[in-house]
């Protein structure tokens, strides 16, 4: 059996690769790609969905969802992403279709009409399209199969400020919202995205397919790994957010540990911060699977094997 999820994105070249593994892949079935304001504006977000959604050459609606965080301004990351937030490749005006039904309408109105624990979310963005749809269909919440988004950190603590990882920082009461909803959650944070490191190897294994999909994989990540370089000094770049949907397929490549999870909103120098706590000390009920490691040779060979299936 197939898997139902919807992709609530704000691509971003990472998220390009998590898009293309999840349509290359059989044991999941894209009800629709959602997106949200945060590595740069919607208008881009949604402009680059649609250019990945064509590239991928399978047929998946694309719906724009919240250009701006539940209270606060925007914060962008074009110093990650570039310009245009899928910068490394030129590939055109999109021409996949852009659907008319907003993407916190789709998401409950998907909820709504698939049978009851049937259809997962993987947000790989700002929490904001998931927390508007919780409040404004409370009903849908008991349906959601499970939650798997990419989001946070504890060892490694942030990338955007000391505290906070960046999708939590740019929304964090949604986020709040989310971690608070009751749903099943797995979450994705550095610690583990930053052992998913790229190779020069790996890259040009993308680019040996001669493939319009290996060759944009690669330049992505061509790009991508200049600020890694720069910033952390590492080899490579890691792919945060392919980690949810190669999760989903091959769950045993991932270990974590269920523990409470909290959002900070208010604090001086934490804000956007994920309270986890890794050693039980609170008390508190778990709430997530917070992973912490992963096979980062089974996890890469995954990738190859399914981008190679694209046109």
């Amino acid at each position: 059996m197939t898997r139902k999820i919807i992709i609530d994105t704000d691509p971003g070249q990472d998220d390009a690769v998590a898009i293309l593994l999840a349509l290359a892949s059989p044991e999941l079935e894209v009800l629709g790609l959602t997106t949200v304001a945060g590595n740069v504006p919607l208008d881009l977000t949604t402009r680059n969905a649609r250019l990945i959604a064509g590239l991928s050459g399978r047929d998946v609606p694309v719906h724009a969802g919240s250009a701006a965080p539940l209270s606060r301004k925007l914060v962008t990351a074009e110093y990650v992403h570039g310009k245009t937030g899928l910068d490394g490749i030129e590939l055109g005006e999109p021409v996949h279709p852009l659907s008319s039904e907003d993407g916190v309408g789709f998401i409950i109105e998907t909820l709504r009409r698939e049978p009851p624990g049937t259809v997962t979310l993987v947000p790989i963005g700002p929490l904001t399209n998931i927390a508007a749809a919780f409040a404004r269909a409370p009903d849908i919440v008991p349906r959601v199969q499970q939650i798997v988004l990419m989001g946070g950190a504890y060892f490694e603590v942030g990338n955007v400020t000391p505290a906070a990882e960046f999708n939590i920082y740019v929304d964090p009461e949604a986020a709040a919202q989310v971690f608070a909803a009751g749903v099943d959650l797995v979450v994705m944070p550095l610690d583990v995205t930053h052992k998913a490191l790229t190779s020069a190897d790996w890259v040009a294994g993308m680019r040996a397919l001669g493939t319009k999909a290996g060759d944009a994989v690669a330049s992505w990540t061509d790009f991508f790994e200049r600020y890694d370089r720069e910033k952390y000094g590492s080899a490579g770049a890691p792919l945060h957010d392919p980690c949810t949907v190669a999760w989903l397929i091959r769950p045993d490549l991932f270990s974590g540990r269920r523990i409470n999870v909290e959002i900070e909103t208010e604090g001086r120098y934490t804000t956007g911060m994920t309270v986890a706590d890794w050693w039980g000390v609170t008390g508190r009920p778990a709430n997530a699977l917070f992973i912490g490691d992963v096979d980062r040779d089974g996890f890469f060979a995954l990738l190859s094997e399914r981008i190679a299936t694209l046109p």
